[in-house]
């Protein structure tokens, strides 16, 4: 069980580890992104930790997953649980010779091996006293079954890795960190990332978007719960459950997800294309499963207009991250 100063920094760090002290029923991982300059090439690595159920300590591990974001193949690397070691007050997780941190990736897989820099830093999404992150006031309930971060909206990348043996340079390249931590996954979701937007109006090298929808369990009920950054022109616009936000359309189908939603930001168009991904694995309560089909190849037509209905932001953003999951029927219907 984690101590109250345990719980009291991990409000303030939501990029650091949230599981010390936590035995069963756990788990966290780190989303990092990897770009190359000409965007040839397109990685996903996963560095995490599950705990199993109390009595099922069978199922503890640590991994790394790999998703080669362009031609959807996947791995699943396992690791006893203490090869796994993360600090509680900042980024900096290994999972054996694997290290993740805020100045870079060292990777010691079959698919990539080397060392990354990053070479600007990273942009969180802020952490205040009664909003410490994506979530806003919700990061304070203790008892959501599945949180999140954004650890980096996008920073610059350096350095060379061998892709399956081969030297391929990341000079120039773009990165992006997210994470979550909890008990599972949400029963139904869509989740949207995208820091490459090749915008018509409002062009911006350090665009980014986060948008994401889920079947949020609440006191014995459920709600469908929004939380979305648009991060351009020097500021963080968005449009969120808790910032009182209306979902003007939500439609999902085997070739699109289309949302429209309205704030104190203006309104925010989201047309996004589906393609096949690859499977990584995803919590359960029970064990990592492998559910959750995401590609690194998905786009998304973006078009955000203010209050007075100037278009601040127009354009496609590439090389998106997407995953649709689980029960959106259900979600929808919230």
């Amino acid at each position: 069980m984690r101590s109250p100063a345990a719980y009291v920094r991990g409000v303030r760090h939501p990029e650091a580890f949230h599981g010390r002290g936590v035995r069963h029923g756990f788990f966290e991982g780190w989303y990092i992104k990897l770009v190359s300059e000409d965007r040839a090439q397109r990685w996903a690595v996963i560095p995490g930790v599950f705990r199993g159920l109390a009595g099922d300590a069978g199922r503890d591990e640590a991994f790394v997953q790999v998703l080669d974001g362009l031609t959807g193949r996947s791995w699943y690397h396992p690791f006893p649980l203490d090869a796994f070691t993360a600090s509680d007050r900042e980024f900096d997780v290994s999972v054996g010779a694997n290290r993740f941190s805020s100045s870079g990736v060292t990777l010691d897989l079959p698919q990539l091996r080397g060392r990354l820099e990053y070479s600007s830093p990273m942009v969180p999404w802020p952490v205040t006293a009664s909003a410490p992150g994506i979530m806003g006031w919700y990061g304070l309930v203790p008892f959501m079954e599945c949180f999140h971060g954004i650890v980096s909206f996008g920073h610059g990348l350096a350095g060379e890795l061998e892709v399956e043996g081969a030297a391929t340079s990341f000079d120039a390249g773009r990165g992006y960190i997210e994470k979550d931590w909890g008990r599972a996954f949400p029963a139904g979701y869509v989740w949207l990332a995208s820091n490459h937007i090749d915008a018509e109006v409002g062009a911006d090298p350090e665009a980014s978007l986060i948008a994401s929808v889920a079947i949020i369990p609440w006191l014995g009920r459920a709600f469908r719960g929004s939380i979305v950054g648009l991060r351009h022109s020097g500021r963080l616009h968005r449009w969120t459950t808790y910032n009182r936000s209306r979902e003007l359309e939500l439609t999902i189908d085997d070739a699109r997800v289309h949302w429209v939603l309205d704030g104190p930001d203006g309104r925010l168009e989201l047309d996004a294309e589906r393609v096949r991904g690859g499977l990584l694995h995803a919590p359960l309560r029970t064990a990592m499963h492998q559910r959750v089909e995401e590609t690194l190849d998905a786009r998304v037509r973006i078009r955000h207009t203010a209050p007075d209905g100037r278009v601040l932001l127009q354009g496609w953003g590439e090389c998106a991250g997407l995953e649709v999951f689980g029960d959106t029927a259900a979600m929808l219907k919230l």
